[in-house]
């Protein structure tokens, strides 16, 4: 297996990506126009969200068949001239596996509510009255993660929108039916897979109330999660493959087990706790200031706990499912440029395999819609109507939709500031943010100081540095919540990197500064070499030891 600690992961959302055909919505021939442009900036994988056959509940997420291109993204052979023609550029090509649960649109659920009586144990079913679901478990899309069916007289388990019914992994013809479709898209060349909520897929013998909170505990990282994960490994051969986990609430020491090499699980893991230090009391729907020392101490422990015990990280901001970081832990106003930038240097000199999110080098913003009506993702209209019937007023939820919903990175690629921002010549499902004529790929493209470019210097210098690919982490002790600083160590090659997450000027700590260094890249013009005494807002310097 080659190393992938000096790689990069481009991800996209093929929906919003570029549209080739003028229908409003990208698709896969839109993916290969652009695959020159994902060669210039240097990444070295592409993970697609799915395009696979869907009735488009959950964006995809609900899918009817997994051996299927949805019509609205292109053929089986736009499928396979993306794998060739990546391929070509040195580019691997990541499908998106989502194993946890069908759409209700798939032909096993179908045969299911017939009554088939082998294919409703692929699913998770439980007998029982409409006034009493099994258990009182939330789906993670809010109400309960249970749906009647009438002509049944049964209850079946979502923890997603109710067209996403769970699948039994109890069943070995279940796991089986997965493993195939593994191997069906290995042979078309797919060179990695991403698994969704995958740490989700095995569920309690017993299913019992939970008196404490919404059900999760009792099926994440749930009992035979382990085992199936190396069964599927093994069975398909991905092993040597670039795979990578969503891990939903996960823990430290499930997420060592599913990466270490030894044993013989994922290659990476996705964890989220990061990304919750803004919400209050752990509730998305209700909004607080980030808290920066909290994100320092979750970089520490993850970064450290990993690196300790030999497990492997996805380092991101953003994705499908994320507001955009600039908005969100930056300044997407007065210091757009340079917090975009820090950001960006904070996790790719990080311990991990850095996942870029298509825009974000571009430092795409939030969308700022105005009214309910702009939005399309199924959870957000969904809580919408949730925080209204818990007394929120419209404007309320709408600023929170603001700057909680998923649509937020879903919003069309800015392509240029052309009409639609270059991505379709038609009506974008979705509508654009108003600054797309300004931050763009052809606008910054233009210019050497752009954010695009900052990315793609981060990435050449992971392929440059082998401390920053394969070195140690040694975080450096620093009272300020928003000085984030560490060193990444390899035999006698050391890069120092220094970010200040505020909006005011910071001294920089006096233990940063025990060594000679030269700039390697900074946020900011600079004509300083060394260290320097302070940080400006959101300023990021990335420094080499010098050799004595």
């Amino acid at each position: 297996m080659e190393s992938l600690k000096d790689k990069v992961v481009y991800q996209i959302y093929p929906k919003s990506f570029r549209d080739s055909d003028g229908d409003g919505c990208g698709d896969l021939r839109g993916i290969i126009e652009k695959l020159d442009y994902l060669k210039w900036l240097g990444v070295d994988y592409v993970w697609s969200t799915p395009f696979f056959l869907s009735p488009q509940r959950d964006n995809g997420y609900d899918i009817a068949d997994y051996y299927q291109v949805d019509p609205a993204f292109g053929t089986m052979e736009d499928a396979e001239e993306l794998i060739r023609e990546a391929g070509k550029r040195g580019i691997g090509i990541m499908f998106d596996m989502v194993f946890n649960h069908t759409s209700t649109e798939h032909e096993w659920f179908k045969k299911a509510l017939a009554g088939d009586r082998e294919y409703q144990d692929y699913y998770i079913f439980r007998e029982g009255k409409p006034e009493n679901p099994p258990t009182n478990w939330e789906s993670k899309f809010g109400g309960s993660a249970w749906e009647y069916v009438p002509s049944l007289k049964k209850w079946y388990l979502h923890l997603f929108d109710r067209t996403q019914a769970d699948l039994n992994w109890e069943n070995p013809k279940v796991r089986e039916e997965l493993k195939n479709v593994i191997r069906f898209w290995k042979e078309k060349g797919v060179r990695g897979f991403r698994f969704d909520v995958v740490n989700l897929i095995s569920k309690p013998e017993v299913f019992e109330n939970d008196d404490r909170g919404d059900g999760r505990r009792f099926y994440t990282d749930g009992p035979h999660v382990h085992e199936y994960l190396k069964e599927l490994v093994r069975d398909t051969e991905i092993g040597g493959m670039i795979t990578v986990g969503e891990m939903s609430s996960t823990s430290i020491e499930n997420c060592i087990r599913y990466t270490n090499p030894q044993e013989k699980e994922l290659a990476m893991c996705f964890h989220f706790h990061h990304l919750k230090v803004d919400y209050k009391d752990g509730d998305k729907w209700e909004i607080q200031p980030a808290d920066y020392r909290k994100l320092k101490e979750l970089f520490v422990s993850w970064q450290e706990g990993m690196e300790k015990n030999g497990g492997w990280e996805a380092v991101f901001w953003c994705n499908h499912d994320q507001p955009r970081a600039v908005s969100r832990f930056g300044d997407d106003k007065k210091y757009w440029k340079e917090s975009a930038k820090m950001l960006a240097g904070a996790i790719h000199m990080m311990r991990g395999t850095p996942y870029i999110f298509q825009g974000e080098e571009l430092g795409m913003t939030n969308a700022g819609y105005t009214d309910i009506s702009q939005y399309r993702d199924v959870e957000s209209t969904n809580y919408y109507q949730i925080m209204l019937e818990r007394g929120k007023t419209k404007e309320e939820a709408l600023h929170i939709l603001n700057e909680r919903s998923r649509d937020n990175g879903r919003t069309p690629m800015q392509w240029n500031g052309g009409e639609n921002a270059g991505f379709t010549s038609g009506r974008p499902w979705i509508s654009l943010p108003d600054n797309y004529k300004t931050i763009n790929v052809e606008a910054e493209m233009a210019d050497e100081d752009s954010i695009l470019y900052y990315y793609r210097r981060l990435i050449a210098i992971r392929k440059e540095e082998p401390a920053v690919a394969e070195g140690s982490i040694e975080f450096i002790e620093t009272s300020d919540p928003q000085i984030l600083a560490y060193r990444r160590i390899l035999g006698e090659d050391e890069i120092l990197a220094i970010h200040n997450f505020g909006s005011e000027e910071k001294a920089v700590p006096p233990a940063c500064k025990e060594g000679a260094y030269s700039l390697l890249l900074g946020n900011y013009k600079s004509d300083a070499e060394g260290v320097p005494d302070k940080l400006k807002a959101y300023e990021s310097v990335i420094l080499k030891k010098q050799a004595y």
